[in-house]
């Protein structure tokens, strides 16, 4: 299986737990789900998905956004072709 879609599952697999925390568990899982997402999604994106994740998860029933899920769509679907193009100016280089 390709690199990228253990990684969504993965993120699927995060989500249904920050989905199934409750809220004096949602205390210790928001910092735990910020350092994930900075851990999985490098660089300042990944810096900002984690803000997003933490407080997604700390706020009280906001759990159902899916938000590691998101990320990765925006990582492998939505921002594909910036990807794609960088991989190109380097190889130019």
């Amino acid at each position: 299986m390709n690199k990228k879609y253990k990684k969504l599952i993965l993120s699927i697999i995060l989500d249904v737990i920050g989905y199934l925390t409750i809220i004096p568990i949602d205390i210790v899982w928001a910092p735990i789900s910020g350092y994930l997402m900075t851990k999985m999604y490098k660089g300042s994106k990944g810096k900002i998905a984690g803000i997003v994740s933490f407080l997604e998860e700390i706020i009280p029933f906001s759990d159902v956004i899916p938000t590691f899920t998101i990320m990765w769509f925006y990582t492998y679907v939505f921002n594909k072709d910036k990807e794609e193009s960088e991989k190109i100016d380097v190889l130019k280089n």
